[in-house]
């Protein structure tokens, strides 16, 4: 496994790779590595000659600057981890590297970032698309690969990747879960016990309310998620919203064409944690 720190190194490589034909597959992400990573790469390594994973916790997609020092920065045991599923490259470059200077890119991707983690992390998808769209410029991949968990980001890259026109194919993955039903994130590891012990009354509640459609109106639906989550008193809902799975359109009535996907933002302590189930 090879491990890079700057564009230009891993620009190289890259290209000696591409003009041997071979295609190349990319995981970006923030580090503080788990089993939904890992499973990212090993869809990479079944559809990708050469999988390349980055390590990067981006500034501009944090609208909380006290969320940006939070964020575990593990970058020894997270190569350690890639080692074990056979990673090929590691690129794990400075903010300076990435940003030699200040991004002022504005992006519009429209009614997809206005509802969700858009309306409550004004800037976030900007951020997003800013360091995505860098990192896919310095990786050249054929292939990317990211986790359902953050559903609204796949449906916001999918975006640009039109907008821009990359040739890039993104291929959404499902969410891992640790076996109390838990969706895997880098933020679990900021739960305290009490909190971590709670946090899967989140993902029961979703699994209950699929089993409730079409019992209930979809206004009636989200207060009884939102109420029964809150019931528990170490979480308490952001928001809940129910949408459709590719225009992120807010779902007023069951009949309406197309999949609906119920999406969460919970907070248990001062850890925000994401979630959402397919109904």
């Amino acid at each position: 496994m090879q491990v890079f720190n700057t564009k230009n190194e891993l620009a190289n490589r890259i290209a000696g790779l591409k003009k041997e034909g071979k295609v190349i597959g990319f995981v970006p992400t923030m580090g503080a590595l788990h089993e939904g990573h890992l499973s990212l790469v090993k869809a990479s390594k079944k559809n990708s000659d050469i999988t390349v994973v980055s390590i990067f916790v981006n500034p501009t997609q944090f609208n909380d600057p006290e969320d940006l020092k939070r964020y575990p920065r593990t970058l020894e045991q997270d190569i350690r981890l890639l080692e074990t599923v056979d990673c090929d490259i590691v690129f794990a470059p400075s903010v300076e590297e990435i940003y030699p200077e200040p991004d002022t890119r504005k992006f519009d991707f429209g009614y997809l970032e206005s509802v969700m983690e858009g309306a409550k992390r004004p800037g976030h998808f900007n951020g997003v698309g800013q360091v995505v769209s860098r990192l896919f410029d310095i990786v050249s991949p054929d292939k990317a690969f990211f986790g359902m968990k953050d559903f609204q980001q796949v449906a916001i890259i999918k975006y640009m990747v039109k907008q821009l026109k990359y040739n890039i194919e993104i291929i959404p993955c499902p969410i891992v879960r640790e076996e109390s039903g838990l969706a895997k994130s880098s933020r679990n590891t900021l739960l305290d016990e009490e909190h971590k012990k709670n946090a899967p009354h989140i993902y029961a509640t979703l699994k209950k309310a699929r089993t409730l459609v079409p019992a209930m109106e979809v206004k009636e639906m989200k207060k009884w998620i939102a109420d029964e989550i809150n019931r528990n008193p170490f979480l308490e809902t952001e928001y809940v919203e129910i949408v459709d799975d590719t225009t992120l359109k807010v779902t007023e009535n069951w009949a309406e064409p197309g999949t609906k996907v119920a999406c969460v933002a919970v907070y248990a302590g001062k850890i925000r944690l994401i979630d959402n189930i397919v109904f």
